[in-house]
């Protein structure tokens, strides 16, 4: 339950840094030590996403309290919905080049202290402009690596217990200006 926070207490407190080191004056960054940012496959090339990082229409809250669309009509999303989605959940939204030690690259999604990655999957039936099957989703490139090509959603579906898949999509249909 939501009031019970005593598991996310015990995740921070088995997470974070031991003794307050990065309190510590004395405690200097060492890039060398520095953990990938990012999964890399390096024989796969990026399917690269369509972009558009301009504000969408309406504010983020507003848009997630909103009371879902009773019409039942679903659509398939736009290759730039997807892109958009994926960009603002993890994608690199920022650099900066230090003299000293090189690049330093700001994801999306926070971390503690941005020293683990994490991997957005995606996996699909036949899109518009993208053939079923199962992407990584690529920061760097801005792009999707094909890992797997077919239709696995059914496989996710079984593993799921029978849950069929919230149609987010068809959620949004009238906030595509959010997306």
């Amino acid at each position: 339950m939501n009031s019970d926070i005593q598991a996310a207490w015990d995740f921070h407190n088995g997470t974070k840094h031991p003794w307050g080191a990065l309190l510590n004056p004395q405690h200097r960054f060492n890039p060398a030590a520095q953990p990938l940012l990012y999964k890399k496959y390096l024989d796969l090339e990026p399917f690269q996403l369509p972009l558009d990082t301009s504000p969408g229409g309406i504010p983020t809250l507003e848009a997630i309290s909103a009371a879902p669309i009773s019409n039942t009509e679903e659509r398939l999303p736009e290759l730039k919905q997807i892109a958009r989605l994926l960009y603002f959940s993890a994608g690199i939204t920022k650099k900066i080049v230090y003299n000293s030690w090189g690049e330093m690259y700001f994801r999306a999604a926070a971390c503690t202290g941005a020293l683990y990655h994490i991997e957005l999957y995606l996996v699909c039936t036949d899109l518009p402009g993208l053939e079923a099957g199962v992407y990584h989703y690529d920061p760097l490139s801005n792009g999707l690596l094909l890992l797997r090509q077919g239709d696995y959603t059914q496989v996710l579906i079984d593993a799921s217990g029978d849950e069929q898949p919230f149609p987010i999509f068809s959620y949004c249909r009238t906030r595509d200006s959010l997306l």
